[in-house]
């Protein structure tokens, strides 16, 4: 990513640093087993499944060995494995490495002094560039989970490579070291790459700043000023996600997670750009954008210098992992001066123990190494070689960020010494959200007391369990998640020894109050319907109940959840609990439960990967409810006693007594030294509505005619009044994949929708020549975590009564019969007896019909209607995945993702006509 005249003055500035010099020879070293003999090189399209690349017997993800591609090895167990799916989950990160590894041999072919080394070096990373080209266009683009891909399953990965690929072929041109026969191949891989990744836009979103990295790679490549310009300047290119994708806090929309991955693929894409002629960090509003962007992560950090499990994040993450760390070292060199004063959080970094070596997809330069002892500059990637300052700037001693709310995040952070409180009052945060809202983190004398959990696997079951409201230390209504919504800071301000903040969602609040020695926690529901409030703990170490428990068998509907056990609590006297340390001697918490209700205790999972752990929840029925709690950290003033009256707590301790007053907008704090008032009133926060699309299409109205009796039901019309045809074939109303959306000739639906006091009836004919169903006795397909049968043509059909009832059915004919299977889809109320059919191949393909009784079903004879909404799924030949469908409400798009839900928003209106 330099241009001839830059690694010219490259090459001599690193003869002049030792930290320079130092990473070169670190690099040579890493090569010479490359240059001793080729690795394994995947002729395999990677799979994401279920059961490839994990150990069977424990769930451990298999080691990843880059110099073995038939034996994968469990870290836990020691047991090896082999086979096509632990081969095809092997290639997704052995493709990725390569790439990595031909930049790298590129770099020391240039820059090394050792002309020998030199020369086999750029040999090898030009044997690698051949390779791919000669065979890029023979991995098929089917089957892919998320984009267009050839070597990969989604369109992202495909980028990461190219990044990697094309940063091998600038780096031999540029030093002289390209040949004409491998520049042609590259071409041609890079012609082709860029039709597979600039069919699909992802909009804002982390993956889409490396599709636009990519392209504006391949732009250089070919000197391509048309495309340099749409994948830079474009609506969803660099520039725009640089202004849009960060709030004005500096945190990427999604989290701190994907906030680091697409900081990567920014500066990434940065870089390109500079090189296509766009230098876009001198422009000072970006350089501004750049620094904060820097700053956010290390402002949130916990204090063990992890970054915290929000959003869909990966859990107990080192922000010492060298990704990170060449993350603020680019970002710091290209900045100066003016930095913000990072170079002491950057040293700080560096000063920790070194964290075990992670897997990352956007960077495997430690793949298959140990970790060092400690992390330096000299243990970094060929990019920071090339982009880093020669000598880190000296810095102020310590980091020491203090409380602080970042607003466009929504994430209120009160710190005290080496304590961290923090409370999620923003917004959903798109895809990759969680139900969430006022959840509650908790770090405190180097334990993480109540954490977020994140987000395990992506194709494990249990990823539904870690997206719900109950696996997190947030409030949830009713027995259910929490609806997608956002929730707001309200009050924020941090004093020195007292802090607070007041988050809304809803007429849900939470008020958090942390002083020297402990934090109030108060939960409160307001409004005038009745509800079920529970509020879930999961504590990071055993919980005792001091004095007589009385736990008998409870109730808590979840399928995660087990050895659930209820005790029922009076409102005037506290519940108290110690809180042992997890690990090691020292002093745990004790907590304070102060409400009137039941105390649950059951089993979930826990920490991705650590097994399952007990969790309490708090649970009380009405319609204005309080839940107040307080946590004393150990210190040196124990709290010995707190009692609730006329809107005051008051907290005994050895240094006295507390008083805390709830006063309208502001709490109080009356003590024997005088008072402390915290207030601090603030406007919501500027919406992310633009980069999380929630606009909603105009609802489609269908009608629905009254018939007696009821149709035949046997996969005919007989019996159905067909006056009102509901049709399904519009390119609009298509989500496809790879393929685009062929014509109503070859792919449509038109339906029928009838009814009378006992059901709704539904008659589907689809034209499609060759259907293709799923068999009730296929082996499992063992791909994620979505159902086998939206893997098969069929129906998706969703209902939202007049008494607010959603319900969704999965409808897929049976092969070996004439009857339908029914899937309930899950988080609707519906049941597969509630439907009841059968279908029949036609003349140019099939018809289903249905007959759907939802429950409390008495419609208004003199006319009604439901919301509706109907899908048709469409398996393609020799695919695995469906590879599109049609949607009545309206599609467009991408099916990606899809699964089998949609967005109540979306449905259209049934009328029923009497």
């Amino acid at each position: 990513m330099v241009s001839a005249e830059e690694l010219e003055a490259r090459i001599a500035a690193l003869r002049e640093s030792g930290d320079l010099t130092s990473l070169l020879l670190a690099l040579e070293a890493r090569t010479r087993p490359l240059l001793d003999r080729l690795p394994p090189m995947p002729t395999v399209k990677a799979l994401l499944s279920t059961d490839g690349g994990v150990c069977p017997d424990d769930g451990t993800a298999l080691r990843f060995d880059p110099w073995n591609a038939n034996e994968h090895q469990c870290p836990t167990c020691g047991k090896r494995y082999a086979g096509e799916r632990h081969l095809r989950a092997w290639a997704r990160l052995q493709h990725l490495w390569l790439a990595e590894r031909a930049a790298e041999l590129a770099t020391v072919a240039v820059a090394s002094s050792d002309e020998s080394l030199g020369e086999r070096a750029g040999a090898r990373s030009r044997e690698i560039l051949r390779w791919y080209a000669e065979r890029y266009t023979d991995f098929p683009n089917v089957d892919n989970v998320l984009g267009p891909s050839r070597l990969f399953f989604s369109t992202y990965l495909e980028s990461i490579f190219i990044t990697n690929y094309m940063a091998a072929a600038v780096l031999l041109r540029e030093g002289g070291a390209m040949d004409e026969e491998t520049a042609e191949l590259v071409g041609r891989l890079a012609d082709e790459a860029a039709a597979v990744i600039g069919e699909f836009d992802e909009g804002y979103s982390n993956r889409q700043t490396w599709n636009s990295a990519a392209l504006t790679a391949i732009a250089v490549w070919f000197e391509d000023a048309e495309l340099a310009q749409r994948a830079i300047e474009g609506p969803t290119g660099i520039l725009a996600h640089w202004l849009e994708g960060l709030g004005d806090d500096g945190m990427w929309y999604e989290g701190e997670n994907y906030h680091l991955f697409a900081l990567r693929g920014l500066l990434v894409g940065t870089s390109w750009a500079r090189l296509a002629g766009m230098d876009l960090i001198a422009d000072p509003q970006i350089a501004n954008r750049l620094r904060l962007a820097l700053r956010a992560p290390a402002v949130t950090a916990l204090p063990d210098r992890t970054f915290p499990a929000r959003k869909d994040s990966r859990f107990g993450i080192s922000l010492a992992q060298p990704m990170y760390l060449e993350l603020w070292e680019i970002g710091l060199a290209w900045l100066g001066e003016e930095s913000g004063g990072l170079e002491a959080w950057l040293a700080e970094l560096y000063a920790v123990p070194a964290p075990v070596a992670q897997t990352f997809e956007s960077y495997l330069h430690e793949a298959g190494l140990p970790a060092p002892a400690q992390r330096t500059r000299t243990g970094l990637s060929w990019w920071a070689l090339l982009q880093m300052e020669p000598v880190l700037r000296e810095s102020a001693p310590g980091w020491a960020p203090a409380s602080e709310l970042l607003e466009g995040q929504g994430l209120a952070i009160l710190r005290q010494g080496d304590r961290y409180a923090s409370l999620e009052c923003g917004e959903f945060g798109g895809g990759h959200g969680h139900p969430d809202r006022l959840h509650l983190t908790l770090f405190s004398g180097g334990v993480h007391w109540l954490p977020d959990f994140g987000t395990g696997s992506y194709v494990s079951p249990d990823l539904f369990w870690y997206r719900s409201t109950l696996a997190h230390n947030a409030p949830r209504l009713d027995g259910k998640s929490q609806p997608t919504g956002d929730a707001r800071c309200a009050a924020f301000e941090a004093q020195e020894k007292w802090s607070w903040v007041v988050g809304r969602f809803g007429d849900l609040t939470r008020t958090l109050v942390a002083g020297p020695n402990y934090l109030v926690d108060l939960v409160e529901l307001a409004g005038e319907d009745e509800h079920l409030l529970e509020l879930p703990w999961h504590f990071a170490g055993a919980v005792s109940v001091e004095g007589a428990v009385e736990w008998q068998r409870g109730v808590l509907d979840d399928p995660f959840v087990t050895n659930v056990e209820a005790s029922r609590r009076p409102e005037d006297k506290p519940l108290v609990m110690a809180v042992a340390r997890p690990h090691g001697d020292g002093p745990g918490l004790r907590v304070h439960f102060l409400f009137e209700g039941e105390l649950v205790r059951a089993e979930a999972p826990g920490a991705p990967g650590k097994g399952r752990a007990s969790f309490l929840v708090q649970r009380a029925k009405g319609r204005r409810l309080r839940f107040l709690t307080l946590i004393d950290f150990g210190g040196g003033a124990a709290v010995t006693a707190m009692k609730f009256a006329d809107d005051t707590l008051t907290v005994e301790s050895s240094d006295g007594i507390d008083r805390h007053r709830m006063a309208g907008e502001r709490w109080e704090i009356l003590q024997d030294s005088g008072s402390t008032v915290l207030a601090g009133q603030r406007l919501a926060p500027a919406s992310i509505a633009g980069l999380v699309p929630r606009t909603r299409p105009t609802p489609l109205i269908a009608s629905a005619p009254w018939v007696d009796p009821e149709p035949a039901l046997d996969g005919t019309l007989d019996g159905f009044d067909i006056s009102e045809p509901i049709a399904l074939d519009l390119e609009d109303q298509y989500r496809r994949s790879e393929l685009p959306f062929e014509g109503p000739e070859t792919f449509s639906a038109v339906a029928f929708a009838n009814w009378n006091d006992d059901a709704l009836f539904l008659a589907v004919e689809v034209t499609k020549s060759d259907p293709r169903f799923r068999p009730a006795d296929a082996a499992p397909l063992r791909l994620d975590n979505e159902h086998d049968d939206i893997h098969s043509d069929g129906l998706q059909v969703y209902l939202t009564t007049s008494t607010g009832t959603s319900l969704g059915f999965l409808v897929v004919p049976d092969s070996a019969t004439d009857g339908v299977r029914v899937r309930a889809i899950p988080g609707t109320a519906a049941e597969p007896d509630m439907i009841r059919g059968a279908w029949q191949l036609s003349d140019n393909g099939y018809t289903v019909t249905l007959a759907i009784r939802p429950p409390e079903w008495s419609p208004n004879r003199s006319g009604s209607a439901v919301d509706f909404d109907l899908i048709v799924n469409e398996l393609g030949p020799e695919r695995t995945r469906r590879s599109g469908q049609l949607v009545w409400s309206g599609g467009g798009g991408w099916i990606w993702l899809r699964g089998d839900r949609q967005e109540t928003g979306r449905f259209g209106e049934l009328r029923l006509v009497p």
